[in-house]
């Protein structure tokens, strides 16, 4: 557990209340408690014996493991957790995903709650580029490259349920959009995201 003790730590010092984690490489699904007293919920695949690939998690620190409502694992690809905010009566519900391909087969397009804070978030593979046309109240000017297939589903899945991608509306340097680049250095990508219901667009 040392791997995670660090990012424990590194959870800490970015005072980051609940961290999403992907390609954790863990099997079946479960929480853990840390010697730093964080706690791991995580999902991956069903079975005890299959490859160690995919897998999500969330990080919880103490204040959001006393929020903590529920959380339900969805295989190795989403995770998602209910917590208590302080308004009355909202709930902030995360989705945490992974998504290494262009792949159609997991479906999450399914109409959430409006009154509760969402936050959908992860290693989507989704480029959603700097063209915002037809998609002007789900994504701003300010995302990296060409939209592909996978950025397409995304800014559709918002638009059905009233979400904005995050990364996309303010001003960023170039070294703070890109969430991957390449061994040589020479190819950079936006796929990590953060969504959020479209009254909430002034939190991100």
């Amino acid at each position: 557990m040392e791997r995670e003790n660090q990012i424990a730590r590194e959870r800490r010092a970015y005072n980051i209340t609940v961290l999403g984690l992907c390609e954790t490489r863990w099997t079946q699904s479960g929480q853990v408690k840390l010697n730093t007293g964080d706690m791991i919920l995580y999902s991956g695949h069903e079975e005890e014996d299959a490859h160690h690939t995919e897998g999500v998690a969330f990080m919880l620190s103490h204040e959001a493991q006393n929020a903590l409502i529920n959380w339900e694992a969805a295989g190795p690809r989403i995770i998602y957790a209910s917590f208590k905010t302080k308004k009355e009566n909202i709930k902030l519900n995360i989705i945490q995903c992974y998504a290494p391909t262009n792949d159609k087969d997991e479906e999450t397009n399914d109409k959430l709650k409006e009154k509760d804070m969402i936050i959908l978030m992860g290693d989507l593979n989704a480029k959603i580029g700097s063209d915002n046309s037809g998609y002007e109240e789900v994504m701003g000017r300010q995302g990296l490259g060409k939209m592909n297939e996978n950025g397409e589903m995304l800014a559709d899945f918002c638009a059905f349920n009233n979400m904005i991608i995050g990364g996309s509306v303010f001003p960023h340097r170039r070294i703070h959009k890109a969430t991957w680049v390449s061994p040589d250095h020479r190819i950079e990508n936006q796929i990590d995201h953060i969504c959020v219901g479209r009254k909430y667009r002034r939190s991100t």
